[in-house]
Order: structure tokens, then C-alpha cells, then sequence
């Protein structure tokens, strides 16, 4: 019995030992299991927080990079035209400026020629009218003196019939002696004034050299008169005529 019970005693004090000693081995074995089991579980929590903390992070950094892109190529947008308009608008201003400076010397040029235009026309324009006065002081003095000639014509002509009328109504013989001592130009004239019958008398008066050179004269005055010539001296003259 005594066994037993010290078997017993032995046995639930190993029984005890061996319960404790497996409460005190299973919670820590328990602890152990758990601190193993929980190890990846952090450990992608932690990772996938560091993850998305990078990614924030690099989403940051672009987001930061694209404003700044962003504003720079604002930036550079805002200056490029502004430049361009600065340059341009001095460019247009150059040009412009040649151009109105062109533009002024070819108005001054044309006025210019204008006001010569109007001096020239002006000028024309004296000139035309003095021309035109003197013109008519031409046709006026030569109108006094077509009437002058025609007065002087008709006094000399008459003048002429009347000292014609003299010398014919003269005695021959006294005619005779004047148309001597004339110039035979002169005494053929008024001898072809006169009458025929007149004009023979005082050429018989005449000495005939005196009356030779007149009758010359007088032939030579009227050579010159075209003839008209007979049908009878037309047809003597043409050699078909006589043949028919």
C-alpha cells in the first residue's frame, strides 16, 4: 500500500510535474507558435506600408516634377510669345518705319512733280495765250495788209488805166518820143493797156529796135498763156488720124 501510495504520491507529483511542466511549456510553446505566426503577417504590413509610403512618396515627387514641368512649360509658353511679339513688334516697327519713311519720300516726290506739273501747265498756259495773241495781231495785220494791197493794187491799177488813158489820147508821134525814152519793160506794159488800134498807132512812131524789143516784150508776157489747140491741129498732129 505503502507503495502505492508512494507510487501513487510519485506518480501524481510526476503527473503534477508533468501537467505544470506542460502548462509552462505549452504557453510558451504556444507563444513560440504564435510569434512564428505572426512574423510574416507584420512583415507584410510592414512591407506594404513601406510600399505605399514609397509610392506616395514617388507619386509626391511626380506630382511635384509635373507641376514643376508643368509651370515651366507655362512659363516658357508666357515668354515665348511675349518674346515674339517683342521681337516681331520690333521687327514690325522696323519695317514699318522704312516703310513710312518710303512711303514719305514718294509723296514728297510726288508732290514735287505735281507742283512742276502745275508750273509747266501754267507756263503752257501764258505761252498759249501769248501765242494766241500774237496770232490774232498776225491775222489782224495781215488782214490791213491784204486790204492795204488790194487799195494799193486798185490805185496803182487805176492809176496805171489812167496814165494809160493819157498816152493814148496824146498824138502818136508825141507817145512815140516817150515810149523811146522808156524802159521797154516799162512801155510794153501800158502799150498792153491800150487799144489795139491806139497801140499801133504809137508803134508806128517808133523808131525798130524800139519796137522790136516791145513787141518782144510784149511776146514774152503771154508765152506763158496756155493755147487751145484746134480739132483740125489735133487731128494734123496725130499720125493715126491720117492713116484713118
Amino acid at each position: 500500500m505503502t507503495r502505492i501510495l508512494r507510487h501513487d504520491g510519485t506518480g501524481a507529483a510526476r503527473a503534477s510535474a508533468r501537467t505544470s511542466g506542460r502548462g509552462a511549456r505549452g504557453p510558451a510553446g504556444a507563444t513560440k507558435k504564435t510569434s512564428k505566426g505572426r512574423k510574416p503577417g507584420r512583415r507584410r504590413g510592414t512591407l506594404a506600408l513601406i510600399g505605399s509610403l514609397l509610392v506616395a512618396s514617388a507619386i509626391l515627387r511626380l506630382g511635384d516634377d509635373a507641376s514643376r514641368l508643368v509651370a515651366r512649360a507655362a512659363e516658357a509658353q508666357a515668354k515665348a510669345p511675349a518674346t515674339a511679339a517683342d521681337g516681331g513688334g520690333a521687327e514690325v516697327t522696323g519695317d514699318s518705319g522704312a516703310l513710312l519713311e518710303a512711303l514719305d519720300a514718294r509723296e514728297a516726290r510726288l508732290d514735287k512733280r505735281e507742283r512742276d506739273l502745275l508750273i509747266r501747265m501754267q507756263a503752257l498756259r501764258v505761252a498759249e495765250t501769248e501765242i494766241e495773241q500774237r496770232l490774232t495781231a498776225l491775222e489782224e495785220a495781215e488782214a490791213s495788209l491784204r486790204a492795204t494791197l488790194d487799195l494799193a493794187r486798185s490805185a496803182a491799177t487805176e492809176d496805171l488805166n489812167q496814165l494809160t488813158e493819157v498816152y493814148a489820147r496824146m498824138k502818136p508821134r508825141q507817145a512815140a518820143a516817150l515810149f523811146e525814152e522808156m524802159d521797154p519793160n516799162f512801155a510794153a506794159g501800158f502799150l498792153g493797156r491800150m487799144r489795139p488800134e491806139n497801140a499801133a498807132a504809137i508803134m508806128a512812131g517808133l523808131t525798130p529796135d524800139a519796137a522790136y524789143l516791145i513787141s518782144v516784150m510784149l511776146a514774152g508776157r503771154n508765152a506763158d498763156v496756155p493755147k487751145a489747140s484746134a480739132p483740125d491741129d489735133a487731128r494734123a498732129d496725130d499720125p493715126a488720124g491720117e492713116g484713118g
